[in-house]
């Protein structure tokens, strides 16, 4: 499981920083997800080694501009670029219509199916391998955070040891594969954990933007192997974080020491911090660390891999 940081400006791009966009490869399931599409993200894609017919989800956190911006093109070109079997859409209430309209007056035509999933507060997708859940955040129109889960899987199963216990293959490996404990023909018992390695737990990515510091995204966040938080503002501008209902620096990195994440991503940087000003970027960072020890600030194109945990 990867992330990879396809735009982490806030409002507009600059020349080094696109805006909002994150993709999370799946490998063992050839899919991407994304999380927003601010303008220009298919362009990302293309300076990037990601595939764009392998997004198969896109999950919207609000309908501001340098979020969605990027939406239509992006769909559009999925079809030319290997006709994808279907994408779904997760967003707030407003983005089907915003993308109808889009279809209907640039008179484009998607040549594989796209469904608009209208969210609210609680799980939106779950299938054998992830559970994605979203919640509330706090910003100037409805905003949602979203929580991706991957599903706990049962360690490698010892083949080896059950063909001398003279356990018969089919049926009986797939249970106790799965940890379940089963009787055999003959009255033994026997425990499918004692013949599993050690249990692959499963990780935790958590992507909260835009918002002002706010007990949902803390709610969303716990116990995170990665929680990516917006950062717009420097402490110093503190009051206008308030105002526009952004976090600040110090603001993302109390979410993630409250919510006791492993580690802390920023992204969603005003372009005011650039070199040459007062307060630059690495201020930021610094901030932040001062509060969470465990914070890194995104760039455009950066890759993190999240690691597995050896236990919950």
């Amino acid at each position: 499981m990867q992330i990879t940081f396809l735009g982490t400006s806030s409002g507009v791009p600059t020349r080094s920083r696109n805006v909002s966009s994150i993709a999370l490869r799946l490998p063992q399931r050839a899919e991407i997800w994304l999380f927003d599409c601010g303008e220009g993200t298919q362009h990302q894609f293309l300076r990037s080694d990601l595939k764009i017919s392998q997004i198969s989800r896109i999950f919207v956190t609000h309908l501001h501009g340098d979020h969605i911006f990027g939406l239509m093109g992006l769909l559009a070109s999925c079809g030319l670029a290997g006709n994808p079997k279907r994408i779904d859409i997760y967003g707030p209430s407003g983005l089907s219509e915003y993308l109808q309209g889009c279809v209907r007056y640039s008179q484009t035509h998607f040549s594989y199916p796209v469904k608009v999933h209208t969210i609210q507060p609680g799980i939106i997708f779950e299938d054998e391998e992830y559970q994605v859940v979203c919640g509330p955040l706090k910003h100037r129109v409805p905003a949602f955070g979203y929580r991706m889960i991957e599903k706990d899987k049962p360690g490698r199963f010892d083949v080896e040891t059950a063909q001398k216990l003279g356990i018969p293959p089919g049926p009986i490996y797939a249970q106790l594969k799965q940890g379940q404990t089963v009787t055999l023909a003959d009255g033994r018992i026997i425990r499918g954990a004692e013949l599993c390695g050690e249990a692959q737990v499963g990780r935790k990515f958590v992507y909260c933007t835009d918002t002002v510091f706010c007990d949902g995204a803390v709610e969303l966040a716990q116990n995170a192997d990665v929680l990516v938080h917006e950062a717009t503002f420097a402490h110093q501008d503190s009051e206008m974080a308030f105002q526009r209902l952004h976090s600040t620096s110090t603001m993302a990195a109390q979410v993630a020491l409250t919510a006791e994440v492993k580690q802390l991503i920023m992204t969603h940087f005003s372009p005011r911090y650039a070199p040459g000003n007062s307060i630059v970027l690495e201020d930021l960072l610094t901030e932040a660390r001062a509060i969470f020890p465990q914070t890194d600030m995104a760039y455009d194109f950066f890759t993190y891999t999240i690691p597995r945990r050896s236990s919950p």
